[in-house]
């Protein structure tokens, strides 16, 4: 190659450079450069190829970007043709101090809320299939011993498998890996247990399960700020906790219980949902906010943390979320599970701007007396 050639290239990538970073990610907010997410760029024979790593899962999004960057780089004299190449890469980040990451699990996400009855559980199960169907390697565990719905949301009715007799396999099905106490127990049995056997079960079914290789492990979690609440912040690994709760006062007042409790045990609150947000009659389509409005906002700004968005109250949700194919897999093109995807990458967004966890990076030093 001449030396006009190679410095043509030079300037070409360096044009390129510097058109990514007026390309904004509609994710993040941020530009393609700034964020780190530009790979490999390369020009050779009129073709310029690049690859985009995403800290995130976007699988939805993967054309819409590889669209938007060619678009970008098209005008640049001597390119005939543009190749993004879009991917994520999900990595382990940052839990409170003192704890070590669990064995392939690379980030637990606390969903809790500080009273019942506000679709904390309804709206774990489909974060954790919007995050699968964006791509990701997803578990979901039911942390709520008294009262565990998930086995009747994912639609898996069976027991888990054991190969040794002491760790057991997680249940799956729509992508997502499941544990719940619910798998266990007879569906009409109570659990007429004390706090410390209740806090036992939830670190057996948590560090006895054999997850495979998780992105991500969404914990659903009881209600309040009781026991599992701080056997979780103290023992466990987790990543940061997402607040959900419903536009009226008396659950905005428990679900700042909620959030104090983690900001006082150092795990991040990575924002609000506010579920029920509206209701959607299924006769007309009217929507009124029966439970008020702006509730959640208002919290968040408050308290200074994001706001993920909103979910409405439809008929259809609890429909689907009984019948065990929650709304992200019913219907997976729909207005709503559209919502619940844009909430999960926010979370997934909030989770890669952390820290990452560089414990792995350090030997273990064994001093032995000789």
């Amino acid at each position: 190659m001449s030396a006009a050639s190679t410095e043509q290239n030079v300037a070409i990538l360096e044009q390129a450079k510097l058109l990514l970073g007026s390309v904004i990610d509609t994710n993040t907010g941020k530009d393609f450069i700034a964020s780190k997410a530009i790979k490999n760029i390369q020009f050779a024979s009129g073709k310029l190829s690049l690859d985009v790593e995403l800290g995130y899962p976007a699988k939805s999004q993967f054309t819409l970007i590889q669209d938007q960057i060619a678009k970008a780089l098209a005008g640049i004299s001597g390119v005939d043709s543009v190749e993004a190449h879009v991917s994520s890469k999900i990595v382990a980040h940052t839990v409170q101090r003192g704890i070590k990451l669990m064995p392939n699990v690379k980030n637990i996400i606390a969903v809790a809320s500080g009273k019942g009855g506000v679709g904390k559980s309804t709206t774990s199960v489909n974060l954790a299939l919007a995050l699968a169907a964006e791509g990701a390697s997803v578990g979901l565990l039911d942390a709520d011993i008294y009262g565990p719905s998930q086995p009747m949301m994912m639609g898996i009715d069976a027991r888990p498998e054991s190969a040794d007799g002491k760790t057991m396999e997680p249940l799956e099905n729509y992508g997502v890996q499941v544990s719940s106490i619910g798998f266990m127990i007879d569906p009409d049995s109570p659990m007429v247990w004390r706090g410390p056997m209740v806090t036992q079960a939830l670190q057996q079914l948590l560090e006895l399960t054999n997850w495979r290789d998780l992105d991500y492990l969404i914990v659903d979690m009881p209600p309040g700020t009781g026991d599992i609440q701080l056997t979780l912040s103290q023992k466990v690994p987790v990543t940061g906790a997402v607040i959900v709760t419903t536009p009226q006062d008396i659950a905005l007042l428990d679900a700042r219980k909620g959030l104090k409790m983690f900001e006082k045990v150092g795990i991040p609150i990575l924002g609000i949902i506010e579920n029920m947000s509206t209701h959607i009659c299924s006769n007309c389509g009217h929507a009124e906010a029966i439970f008020g409005a702006g509730g959640g906002e208002k919290m968040c700004q408050e308290y200074k943390v994001d706001f993920l968005g909103g979910l409405p109250l439809t008929m259809a949700i609890r429909e689907q979320a009984d019948s065990g194919k929650p709304t992200v897999v019913a219907d997976p093109d729909g207005a709503i599970a559209q919502a619940y995807k844009a909430i999960a990458r926010k979370i997934a967004i909030r989770v890669a701007e952390k820290a990452k966890d560089m414990s792995s990076k350090f030997p273990t030093i064994t001093v032995q007396n000789n």
